[in-house]
Order: structure tokens, then C-alpha cells, then sequence
């Protein structure tokens, strides 16, 4: 898209940026009012599965409409994933129970993970590695921008309106988005009939969708070394073997082998990987302290979490423009990982809402740092013809260590506060029940589970029901939870900075080649940021 002028690619960022932010504010809107509406809807026991077949066919669209968007250029997908989120989100807000919710939020996964994945391709096409990186930052901060504002205009929306109009009200901005599309984004031109490796594709979604049901699975719904779960691995790691042999005689693989040989690319994807995961720490677990231990609501938990995505934007801002100005990144990715640690390290030592606070800001600063880097790593270091699968399979990993990474966490999470709570109980200042009456032991044995300080309202409902001589007792039994409680995180946010301990030993030997100031043209402009690529490109 070098024929274009300036101007005209700052029009289609317009475009694409609102694009990103209807896809975005869209999931945002609807994190904190989802389990009031499933309470509406009833069948409680199928929550997981309204998140999880999002999460699947997201995951899975991004990783096929790599390949065939570069084939076929951007536009058409993004047309498609604008009309399918759309007539998602409309037949979601028509749901009247909750395997129609379940469905209609496949549909919408499906037009979320191509919308949001091509939006970032589209973005690689308009502009060089050294301006893109300007770009990716400002992207970065539109997403995170419907971070601050969906979920707190989610709660208000959910309070006072019917919950179907949380997926209809940003239903217009989805027409702006196609129309602006439609008219700004250029068409590819140089289409031509090529085949469609459909065998890789079938194969590669089942090892995925094998490999992110046995890791939300694992330790929730069956144990760790069930039957289910290890023939779930078993199943996703057959199906990745077969796809090996697949793309090898593909004649246009949709996940080329020539990628994985590509130093660059294997280790900023490892790199994206162990980030996401380590970052799950922060993200699914602080309102866990905030609520459960410190004994805020969910509404002020939000609160506690905003300064991490306020100082996310504008690190990532930022943090774009430099690499613009400097055409390097591996500064940015060694400060904002050792940020994230440091961070995660606050948190594991944090008593009071002031530290947590700054355990956000610390850690958001570092992620802003990190953000905008190691999808624009990826496309410059592959030649412009794999630009698509390079950002989709930088997306597929992040996607994975998310999930995989809340897996592993959540096992920590229950390992240590079974260890804890039986600990506690045994310690002198815990709560004997055998020396209580066989009465008064029956009754307060329910309330041994630290997951009762999430509700607070319960909580103090069963508070006010108990008699006089009980309350004591339960008052101790609560502070004996919370303190529980408070080790346990510190586990898992240990275990989180393990993670990202690991990630700062690969940042260090991610390999910096200079971000390009041209899209494409002779061997000399393009050295030595595409070299490598194109070479093992050629090989195939």
C-alpha cells in the first residue's frame, strides 16, 4: 500500500482503530454484568463454556485467516469479521437461555477473532516496521481504553437497564466501522486462484481446541491425570505431529514450518507466551485480594485495577513513538518485563489497598513497555508475503499462555490454599473444631472455604443470622480465612513472577535487527531486518 499518501492511511487508521474499539468495548462491556445475566438465564453450571467457546473459535479464526488474508488480502476479512460480530452480539442480546447464549457467543468469537486479528495485520500493511511501531502503540491504547470504560459502564448499564441492550448498544458503531471500511480500505489487487490447504487447517484447529479444552479443563472439571484430560493432550499432540506432515507437501501451508526456523519469530512468540501467562497473575487475581481479603466490593476492586490499564495506554503510547523515532525495541522489552516483575513482586508482599495500588501501576507501566513490541518483533522479521500468519501465530501463542497460564495458576491456587487452610487450622491461633461442641462443629464447617469472602453480602447476612454467642467464633474463623487467603495469592503471584523470570531470560536473547523504514524493495532496504526471512521463506 505504498501508493497511498499519508493522509489516506491516517483515514483508514480511523477506520481501523474503530474497528478494534467496537470489537473491543464490545467484550469489555459485557466481563463484569456476564454472571448476573447467566443468573438470569439459569443453568449457572455452563458459565465456563460462555466464556470458553469465545475463547476457542477466536482463537482458532485468528489463526486460519492469517494465511488466507494473505492470500486474499485484509478487506474481505475485515468486512466479515465486523458483519459476523454483529450478528453475533444481536443474536446474543436475543438469548432466553443459556445454550442459546453459548451458541451466539461462538458466532460472536468467531467474528471477534477475525476482526481484532486482521485489524492488527491491516496495520502492518499500511505502514513500515519504524512508523508501524507509532501505530501499534496507539492501537495498543485503544484497546485499553475500552478496558477503563467497558467494565465500569457495564455495571452502571447492567444496574439500571435490560442486560440485552449491553451487545445492542454499540451495535451502530459496528455500521460506522463497515461503512468506513468499505469505503477507505483499499482492495488487494494481485489476488490470484491459489489452493487452500484445508487438511492443515481442520487439523490444526482440532490440536488447538484439544489443547485449550485440556488446560480449562484440567483441575475444575476433571483432575490433572484424569482419563478426560491426558487424552485431551494426547489428542493435541497427535493432531500437531500429523499437521508437521501436512505442511510439509502443502503448496500453501497455513501454518508454514519455515516460521518455526526463524530464531526471531520462535523467540518472541515464546517470549508473548510466558508474559501472558505470568500476566494472569495480576489480572484474574488481584480481586481476589481486594475483595476477599481486604473486604472491598467488585465495583472498587474495578477501581483498584483501573491505574494498571491507565498506565498500560500510555506506556504504550509512548512507548511506540520512541521505537518510531529510534527503530529499536529490545531496551523497551527488557525495562518493561523487569517492570512486570517487579511488580508482580509487590504484589506478592502487599497488606493494605495503597500497595496494591502501586503493585498496578508498577506492573502497568511494564506491560505498556512490553505491549507494543513483540508483534511488531514478529513482522519484521519475516518477509511481507507471511505478514499475516507471522501476527496470527504471535497472537496464537499469546492466547495460549493466557489460558494456559490461568490453568496452571488456578492449580497453584487450590494446592497452596488447601496446604494453608489445613495449616492454619492446626496452628495455635486457628480455629480447633474439635473442641467445639458436635453441634456448633457442624454448623460453622461450611464456612471453611475462603470463596465466602468474595460475597460479601453473604457474608454478612450469615454474620447477622448467627446467635450472639456464635458470632465471635465466626469473626475469628473470617480473619483465620483472610489471612489464609493472603498466603495463597502470595503463592500464586510468586508463581506468576516465575514466569515472567523465565520470559526476561528470553528477552535478553531476542536478537534486535533494526526496524525497517520501508515496507518492501531491494535487498538492500530490506536487510537485515527481512533477510532471514525471506531466505527461509524461499526454502519452502
Amino acid at each position: 500500500m505504498e501508493h497511498l499518501t499519508q493522509k489516506q492511511k491516517v483515514t483508514i487508521m480511523i477506520a481501523l482503530m474503530a474497528s478494534m474499539f467496537f470489537a473491543a468495548i464490545n467484550q469489555t462491556l459485557v466481563s463484569t454484568a456476564m454472571p448476573r445475566i447467566i443468573a438470569m438465564l439459569g443453568g449457572m453450571e455452563y458459565y465456563s463454556w460462555v466464556i470458553m467457546i469465545y475463547m476457542l473459535v477466536s482463537t482458532v479464526a485468528t489463526i486460519l485467516v492469517g494465511k488466507l488474508s494473505d492470500l486474499y488480502g485484509r478487506k474481505p476479512f475485515l468486512l466479515f469479521g465486523i458483519v459476523v460480530f454483529m450478528i453475533g452480539a444481536f443474536l446474543t442480546g436475543l438469548s432466553t437461555n443459556i445454550f442459546q447464549m453459548i451458541a451466539f457467543r461462538g458466532v460472536q468469537g468467531l467474528g471477534g477473532g477475525v476482526l481484532m486479528a486482521v485489524t492488527t495485520m491491516a496495520v502492518g500493511d499500511l505502514f513500515a516496521p519504524r512508523e508501524r511501531a507509532k501505530w501499534t502503540g496507539l492501537m495498543m491504547g485503544i484497546f485499553g481504553l475500552s478496558s477503563v470504560i467497558g467494565p465500569t459502564l457495564g455495571g452502571v448499564m447492567i444496574d439500571h437497564m435490560d442486560w440485552h441492550w449491553l451487545f445492542w448498544v454499540f451495535l451502530p458503531l459496528g455500521f460506522v466501522a463497515f461503512a468506513m471500511i468499505w469505503r477507505m480500505f483499499p482492495k488487494k489487487t494481485d489476488v490470484k486462484s491459489v489452493s487452500i490447504d484445508y487438511a492443515g487447517s481442520l487439523v490444526l484447529s482440532l490440536s488447538i481446541v484439544a489443547l485449550l479444552l485440556g488446560f480449562s479443563w484440567a483441575g475444575t472439571k476433571y483432575d490433572w491425570d484424569s482419563f478426560e484430560i491426558l487424552g485431551l493432550f494426547a489428542a493435541a499432540i497427535v493432531f500437531a505431529v500429523i499437521l508437521v506432515f501436512i505442511e510439509r507437501k502443502a503448496e500453501n501451508p497455513v501454518m508454514p514450518l519455515s516460521l518455526f526456523k526463524n530464531g526471531i519469530v520462535n523467540v518472541s512468540n515464546g517470549i508473548g507466551f510466558l508474559m501472558n501467562a505470568g500476566m494472569m497473575g495480576a489480572m484474574v487475581y488481584i480481586p481476589f485480594f481486594v475483595q476477599g481479603v481486604e473486604g472491598f466490593t467488585p465495583t472498587q476492586s474495578g477501581f483498584v485495577n483501573m491505574p494498571m490499564t491507565i498506565m498500560m495506554i500510555v506506556m504504550s503510547a509512548l512507548v511506540g513513538r520512541w521505537m518510531s523515532k529510534t527503530g529499536k525495541y529490545k531496551l523497551y522489552a527488557v525495562g518493561g518485563v523487569c517492570l512486570m516483575i517487579a511488580g508482580m513482586g509487590l504484589m506478592m508482599f502487599m497488606d493494605n489497598i495503597a500497595m496494591a495500588v502501586l503493585s498496578m501501576c508498577v506492573f502497568g507501566l511494564g506491560l505498556g513497555l512490553c505491549m507494543p513490541v513483540f508483534t511488531l518483533v514478529v513482522q519484521n522479521a519475516v518477509p511481507m508475503a507471511q505478514l499475516g500468519v507471522a501476527t496470527a501465530s504471535a497472537t496464537l501463542f499469546r492466547n495460549l499462555g493466557g489460558t494456559i497460564g490461568i490453568a496452571v495458576l488456578g492449580s497453584v491456587m487450590n494446592t497452596a490454599l488447601a496446604r494453608n487452610l489445613k495449616g492454619a487450622m492446626a496452628s495455635q491461633d486457628g480455629v480447633d473444631l474439635t473442641k467445639l461442641d458436635p453441634q456448633t462443629a457442624e454448623s460453622v464447617t461450611p464456612f471453611l472455604n475462603p470463596q465466602i469472602l468474595l460475597d460479601q453480602p453473604k457474608l454478612q447476612s450469615i454474620m447477622a443470622s448467627l446467635p450472639a454467642e456464635m458470632q465471635p467464633l465466626f469473626e475469628r474463623l473470617t480473619a483465620m480465612l483472610r489471612a489464609v487467603l493472603a498466603d495463597t495469592l502470595s503463592t500464586v503471584f510468586m508463581s506468576g513472577g516465575a514466569l515472567l523470570v523465565v520470559a526476561l531470560v528470553l528477552v535478553v536473547f531476542l536478537k534486535e535487527i533494526p526496524l525497517r523504514s520501508a515496507q518492501k524493495g531491494p535487498e538492500a532496504a530490506e536487510a537485515p531486518a527481512a533477510q532471514e526471512g525471506r531466505k527461509l521463506a524461499a526454502q519452502e
